[in-house]
């Protein structure tokens, strides 16, 4: 059955414009596509829409919105780990602090001035040397304890700097200890030979107990030697601590009955026999020292930057 004229008219091709060839020879349309596209359509395959540069940047400013807010947050639980690590080392500070403080007080309401062997410094006392770093102890624990809870840099900053002096202080009164020994023994000798004079009068009662309890514990008489008593007493006399055998006016009896060591280099002696433990010491508090500045230190820092990258 043939088809109408009619009918191929619906499917047939309209000519084409003299001197070109059908769309789809070309490249013309064809199910949508240009396979050979015209200066507006190669322009249009390299110019991206502007819809799809908004969206890139602001999933790139996301990105690093995120990038950020970690950072933060990292710096945020560092931040509070040095803060509670901080408040306990300061706490332990100011609590060895009151316990010093509190063993300053009890020497000096049961003692008296206690351990005054000085007649130069007659305020260089066991209790008030105690009392005095008690309390410098305990101020400085107090401040590091608030900076440390309230993430305050001013109160950090000013820990750091009081712990830093104190150690400084520690470090050259070290130093100048080893390098004068010699000049510090004499002038030691000769200031202990004029407290002497002090023993036994009145307003002097803890440089006369100190005395007495060294050449007690120690056996030992007299600063460099037993003579040292003579000139105090002007006469051929010691005090009864430096008697072998304790009695009542024991040291008027005869020299064989009294300790002949002097109690200068007895008591150094101790000192060196026990120089391992006095080093020991020494070393913990110095890393104590140490180890609150880099507490400080951290923290600070830890609060400077998330004050900038969180604020």
């Amino acid at each position: 059955m043939r088809r109408s004229s009619t009918d191929e008219s619906t499917y047939r091709r309209s000519p084409s414009p003299p001197g070109k060839e059908p769309g789809f020879a070309r490249g013309g349309p064809f199910f949508g596509l240009h396979a050979n596209p015209g200066p507006k359509a190669a322009q249009a395959r390299y110019t991206s829409p502007k819809g799809s540069k908004y969206v890139v940047f602001y999933l790139d400013l996301s990105f690093i919105f995120l990038l950020e807010l970690k950072r933060c947050s990292m710096a945020r639980g560092c931040l509070q780990g040095v803060k509670y690590l901080m408040f306990a080392f300061n706490l332990l500070f100011w609590l060895g602090g009151c316990g010093i403080l509190g063993v300053g007080i009890w020497l000096a309401a049961t003692q008296g001035n206690f351990a005054t062997l000085s007649s130069s410094f007659p305020s260089l006392s066991a209790a008030n040397l105690l009392i005095v770093t008690g309390t410098f102890v305990m101020a400085i624990g107090f401040v590091g304890c608030i900076g440390a809870i309230k993430e305050n840099k001013c109160l950090l900053l000013t820990f750091f700097v009081l712990l830093l002096l104190v150690f400084l202080l520690e470090a050259s009164l070290a130093i100048l200890f080893f390098a004068y020994t010699d000049k510090i023994d004499r002038y030691a000798q000769q200031d202990l030979k004029k407290g002497l004079h002090l023993y036994g009068t009145p307003g002097n009662v803890g440089l006369t107990n100190a005395w007495s309890i060294i050449q007690t514990d120690f056996r030992c008489c007299g600063v460099s030697n037993y003579t040292d008593w003579f000139e105090v007493y002007n006469a051929t006399r010691v005090p009864d601590s430096c008697c072998l055998e304790f009695s009542e006016s024991c040291g008027l009896h005869a020299p064989g009955t009294w300790w002949k060591a002097p109690c200068y280099e007895t008591v150094k002696v101790w000192l060196q026999e026990n120089l391992l433990a006095v080093g020991v010491f020494g070393l913990c508090t110095a890393l104590v020292q140490i180890l609150g500045l880099t507490f400080a230190m951290t923290m600070y820092c830890q609060v400077v930057k998330a004050d900038t990258y969180c604020a």
